[in-house]
């Protein structure tokens, strides 16, 4: 029988410096995680914590990682050739196949560009199958900024607006928080599908300004950032009502999951 919560040592391949507390890591691995899914990784000796995958490739797993606990500051000090344990990867994705023919609305919100990036490098693998691409981006500041060697590419692609949350020296370009800038963006509701992932406020203030200008509730896809312990629906940790985030998300409808939401 084989043992789920057992880890697979891998070893890291590269180190990409986002930003002075944020790296993402990648390790050569053939399991595909579909667009939103998590791994958990393991530091051994210092413990476990859930991480979604980053990329969208069949040779290898980016995970974006902050440093605010244990596990993640253990693998920030990690280098090229040290080896971390993963397992996974877990959880429902992003529907893709559901979304064929729809013009999407992709939004990212601070670490939540993680998830996001998944099903950016997905759709640009399978372009033909979707309409218009925008790229919504918020960050607190420029020194934020997750996977900048990505935006001229997705620039050239799709539609990309990125905003800050306040004015910073030096920095041109949108200020003001997503929900704002999507409104003012024109963005029409017609066969179109958003999809959000950041902190559970900016999610909410987000699908309150698309209901504004004709969203529904269905049309919302929604990634929910828990403590996703185990992974498989065991622990319990990861409850929102009477969903696991884990094993039923961590991407709901947001119809699912409307006033669980906090």
């Amino acid at each position: 029988m084989t043992n789920i919560y057992k880890p697979e040592l891998l070893r890291i391949d590269k180190v990409f410096e986002e930003t002075k507390d944020i790296k993402t890591i990648r390790v050569k691995d053939t399991s595909n995680p579909k667009p939103g899914q998590f791994y958990e990784v393991s530091v051994f000796g210092i413990g476990e914590a859930p991480f979604g995958s980053a990329s969208y490739s069949p040779d290898f797993v980016d995970m974006t990682v902050r440093s605010v606990g244990s596990v993640s500051k253990a693998i920030i000090n990690l280098s090229q050739g040290d080896k971390i344990g993963v397992r996974g990867p877990y959880g429902n994705g992003f529907p893709m196949d559901k979304f064929k023919g729809k013009d999407l609305v992709i939004v990212g919100g601070g670490t939540g560009v993680a998830p996001i990036r998944t099903v950016i490098e997905y759709v640009e693998k399978h372009r033909q199958d979707y309409g218009e691409v925008h790229l919504f981006f918020g960050f607190r500041s420029p020194e934020e900024f997750l996977f900048k060697y990505d935006y001229d590419r997705w620039k050239e692609k799709f539609n990309f607006t990125i905003t800050i949350d306040k004015p910073y020296e030096g920095w041109s370009g949108n200020v003001g928080f997503l929900n704002s800038i999507i409104e003012q963006s024109g963005i029409k509701a017609e066969n179109r599908i958003v999809i959000i992932c950041g902190p559970p406020i900016m999610i909410k203030v987000t699908v309150q300004s698309l209901e504004k200008i004709g969203f529904t509730d269905e049309q919302v896809y929604v990634s929910l950032e828990r403590m996703m312990q185990c992974g498989v629906g065991k622990c319990g940790h990861c409850m929102v009502g009477n969903k696991y985030v884990c094993k039923d998300g961590p991407v709901f409808c947001y119809k699912e999951v409307k006033g669980m939401v906090d």
